[in-house]
């Protein structure tokens, strides 16, 4: 049931007939819907839930982040080659997609305008012996699907034996905590890898 006011054009004729010639009678005017501003944004705040529901379903990828190792729902895609470090390229059903690794940054080294990373070959071949190609993994996105550059943000889980790999990364000593709000559901525990690591002088922190 609409619950909103209804408003019309003014009426500064008595009747009908005083009307000038050619001027439709008031109720036969359109009238239009008047939103009150709690009303627009509810109704905003409904199509962006809608919105992200779809890109998820679309996806094919889990609504909401698992716990460490334990992703919620099988295999989602399937690795075709890894970009570097933090950066992969996957298959869902026929489409193919570049994957950033959510929470975590690993050296550079595709880009173009800036040097190789210190200890960034490393991190990306290490990258690379966990996840070959035609890997079988499950992608679990957090609150933004993806990122400016249209690349999907997800947590990477191995299907075969549920390794969290970003997780994996920052732990072993190849990649540094980057959070970026609203993806911040692991954030804890990849601060506290990373400072396990850069204590016991793992990775890059031994070399860089």
């Amino acid at each position: 049931m609409w619950t909103g006011a209804w408003t019309s054009a003014p009426r500064p004729w008595a009747s009908k007939a005083s009307l000038p010639p050619g001027q439709p009678w008031p109720h036969q005017q359109s009238a239009r819907p008047f939103l009150s501003t709690p009303q627009r944004r509810s109704n905003s705040a409904i199509v962006l839930t809608f919105s992200l529901a779809l890109i998820s379903l679309a996806l094919g990828a889990c609504s909401a982040p698992g716990e460490v190792g334990k992703p919620a729902g099988g295999g989602n895609a399937v690795v075709t080659r890894v970009v570097d470090g933090d950066t992969v390229e996957v298959k869902i059903d026929d489409k193919k997609e570049k994957v950033r690794l959510i929470g975590i940054d690993t050296p550079e080294t595709v880009d173009p305008n800036r040097p190789v990373g210190c200890y960034g070959k490393e991190a990306s071949d290490f990258t690379k012996s966990l996840l070959a190609k035609n890997t079988s993994v499950t992608l679990v996105i957090d609150v933004e699907p993806r990122d400016k550059y249209g690349r999907l943000l997800a947590y990477v889980y191995r299907t075969q034996d549920n390794l969290f790999v970003n997780a994996e990364l920052a732990r072993l000593g190849y990649a540094n905590v980057l959070t970026i709000p609203p993806n911040v559901a692991h954030s804890d525990e990849f601060v506290r890898f990373v400072d396990d690591a850069r204590t016991a002088k793992l990775g890059l922190w031994a070399t860089c």
